[in-house]
């Protein structure tokens, strides 16, 4: 989710080509050259898609597909959504998933960033106590830990190598998991 220029979609069908990676993102403009390059009849990726649509509002055809939801790096609304929690962000990221699935997320925010009304993340305790409210959607924090240059590299995002995060600035990653609806708090 906000698959941003699709560099890391392509680079994750690339590493498996029995897995489906689905890049989705609300500005289609930032994923037209690597669904391009997905698309070519030599060297393409036939196990990549792009699906231009707001996380706040996914496809039908996307609803309980998802065995894993990355979230490497988000800006704008997708961050602001996740760090205030919101309702409407939050469930359209657990429709995507199946039961018991896993939502992977990377995050960096300094104050340099000047994003109003989003204060630095400088620990960890800050994201925690996003917990409850995640658990009001369905979705358990299990972990939240820093990452590490290493791990930005890994996630394969430009955005996050743009952001030099884990070398110059704190990056963190957030693991959880979709709830079974028997257990879905509220």
């Amino acid at each position: 989710m906000g698959t941003g220029d699709g560099r890391a979609v392509l680079a994750a069908a690339a590493a498996d080509p029995k897995l489906l990676v689905i890049g989705v993102d609300a500005h289609a403009a930032g994923m037209t050259e690597s669904s391009r390059r997905a698309l070519r009849s030599r060297d393409g990726l036939p196990n990549a898609l792009f699906v231009a649509a707001a996380v706040e509002n996914p496809p039908r055809e996307l609803h309980g597909i998802a065995d894993e939801v990355t979230v490497n790096f988000p800006w704008g609304s997708l961050l602001r959504g996740l760090l205030t929690a919101d309702a409407t962000v939050l469930d359209g990221l657990t429709r995507l998933m199946k039961p018991a699935a896993a939502l992977r997320i990377l995050l960096s925010v300094t104050s340099h960033d000047g994003l109003p009304g989003l204060p630095p993340i400088d620990d960890a305790a800050a994201l925690w106590a996003l917990a409850p409210r995640f658990a009001d959607h369905g979705l358990t924090i299990e972990t939240v830990t820093p990452a590490g240059a290493a791990d930005v590299v890994a996630a394969g995002s430009s955005w996050g190598k743009r952001l030099r995060g884990g070398a110059h600035r704190p990056v963190w990653r957030i693991s959880a998991t979709r709830a079974e609806p028997t257990e879905r708090a509220g």
